[in-house]
């Protein structure tokens, strides 16, 4: 038996995005719902229940930040963020009130179907994130907390250990510094983003990885940062 299509909920006042996306969603499969505001937007996601939401800040009804707010009280469902606005501040709002992905318009097709790939695959109801990661040079074992580069065993830190398992556990997508650090240091650290900086270098170090073109670690400017899976 062929399981169901994903069902992906578009909610964009852009007649033009939602053709766009409508069009391009399709192509790869998806089954499509399209909303022009919020209250169709709600509406469709209560009596619909889609495995994913793309979710427009700027609504003709109420702000897309709302929208996600009363969403997020009854549902976990991935929701990725579409905007024109990009500054850090709207990325991190976005993100720490529960949004789990934000692309700025405009947008590639391919980049923003990558990114629904990857929260589609973590959904609620999906298997827990894997254990082990081993790409052939770099492993990561969650349970036997080992971490080895070309077969060699890295001496991590707790901290840097601790860093990098949150991000493989979110791999590919943005983890915010806030969160980093409310969940690593504590919440009285949440501000402490320099604590953070100076763990994430020396992981870097150690891993051999470019900040200026990562191989694992992603730096999002301001927002957070990304394990990259899957090249």
């Amino acid at each position: 038996m062929t399981a169901a299509a994903p069902c992906v909920l578009v909610i964009d006042d852009e007649a033009q995005i939602r053709k766009f996306l409508d069009i391009g969603l399709r192509a790869e499969g998806y089954e499509v719902l399209l909303a022009a505001n919020a209250a169709e937007g709600l509406a469709l996601a209560a009596t619909r229940s889609p495995d994913l939401v793309v979710l427009d800040i700027g609504l003709p009804d109420r702000e897309g930040h709302e929208v996600l707010a009363e969403l997020r009280q009854w549902s976990q469902v991935p929701v990725l963020m579409l905007s024109v606005r990009d500054s850090e501040t709207e990325k991190v709002k976005a993100l720490d009130a529960g949004a789990n992905d934000y692309v700025t318009k405009p947008f590639g097709i391919q980049e923003l179907m990558a990114r629904l790939r990857v929260l589609l695959r973590s959904r609620p109801g999906e298997p827990d994130a894997p254990q082990r990661y081993d790409d052939g040079r770099l492993a990561i074992d969650l349970a036997r907390r080992e971490v080895t580069l070309d077969g060699q065993l890295l001496a991590l830190t707790r901290k840097e250990y601790a860093v990098l398992a949150v991000l493989l556990r979110h791999a590919g997508r943005v983890v915010t510094q806030q969160q980093l650090l409310r969940d690593i240091w504590g919440a009285t650290h949440t501000h402490d983003s320099h604590y953070l900086r100076i763990v994430v270098g020396k992981l870097r170090q150690k891993l051999g990885d470019d900040p200026a073109s990562p191989r694992w670690l992603k730096t999002e400017p301001g927002v957070g940062y990304r394990f990259i899976s899957g090249n």
